[in-house]
């Protein structure tokens, strides 16, 4: 059994940038001001020449980025994911997206976990805002783990990726010794006929221990982890709605634009079968402690079995 590492994954992120930089001279990192919380300041700690604080000016530094990008080097630009998808949107857009530029992007302090920092810093319009991008990856990792193989994965994938980290400390759930990442696979963490539930991100590991705990009840619940949102696993997708009929999403996004509407685009095409959306709906969060957040949001475990079992009801 791996070790539980108990991290949040911007830091996990920062580790990982750290160590592939040791082997690839072409990895520059930008941040916008925010390096301590971003953890970037772990690579500027050890590759200060490689290192640009681009200040508070987020489209300046998608900019200088995709310049970069064209002479060569693997620019990785990070901030906020409320600063760096919103305020820097037309800029990723024109100058990183439609030229399809080498550039990474990390958003740190998404979702409902930011916590205390209230909705102006509760990003939970990201993924929507990325996926509409032609040519953009969008990942969402779930644990530690994951996170350390998705930024490896990132720097070597040629093209613009969007990577969400989170602020929160959240236990690991996977084993490194047989974890596999690949861009655009989810993953079956459990085996169930019943109904399926397709999660991202922090939720992963909750809705996996609500799982756990209705397979103790008897019932039967198949669990995917979704870590890239876009290009999304189609195959995954429609052999769980075939088998099990029903579907559940989990996000801590809006559940306009995200993972929700993307599996619904998946199977409304192919294979219709009902999907519930469990995440935010068209709302702001505010201010206060991250677990009690998810908890008022049902993203955490007692939430999400709540939803199973209603869907399992009917």
């Amino acid at each position: 059994m791996a070790e539980v590492v108990t991290k949040a994954t911007r830091e996990s992120f920062g580790m990982a940038l750290c160590e592939l930089a040791k082997e690839n001279d072409k990895i520059v990192v930008m941040d916008a001001d925010l390096a301590g919380a971003t953890k970037t300041s772990i690579f500027k700690k050890e590759f200060p020449e490689r290192f640009f604080d681009c200040g508070i000016a987020e489209g300046n530094m998608m900019c200088i980025a995709s310049g970069l990008a064209t002479c060569g080097k693997i620019p990785v630009a990070a901030s906020f994911a409320m600063f760096a998808t919103g305020r820097a949107f037309e800029q990723i857009r024109n100058s990183v997206g439609y030229p399809a530029l080498n550039v990474k992007i990390a958003g740190s302090h998404a979702g409902i976990s930011t916590g205390e920092d209230g909705a102006t810093h509760q990003c939970l319009e990201d993924v929507a805002l990325m996926r509409t991008i032609p040519g953009m990856t969008v990942i969402c990792p779930a644990d530690h783990y994951e996170m350390m193989a998705a930024t490896k994965a990132a720097i070597e994938h040629v093209g613009p990726v969007y990577i969400r980290l989170g602020r929160l400390a959240i236990d690991s759930f996977n084993d490194p010794e047989n974890y596999k990442f690949e861009l655009g696979k989810g993953i079956t963490l459990h085996e169930g006929n019943e109904i399926t539930v397709i999660a991202t991100g922090l939720v992963v590991n909750e809705a996996r221990k609500a799982v756990e705990e209705l397979e103790a009840e008897g019932k039967s619940v198949r669990l995917i982890n979704i870590h890239t949102i876009k290009p999304i696993d189609r195959e995954i997708i429609l052999k769980a709605a075939k088998e099990t009929g029903r579907i559940i999403t989990v996000e801590e996004h809006n559940v306009i634009g995200g993972l929700g509407d993307a599996v619904c685009d998946v199977v409304s095409s192919e294979c219709p079968v009902p999907v519930r959306k469990v995440g935010v709906y068209d709302r702001y969060g505010y201010s206060g402690p991250a677990w009690e957040l998810l908890e008022k949001f049902g993203l955490t475990a007692s939430g999400i079995k709540k939803v199973i079992l209603e869907e399992l009801e009917k």
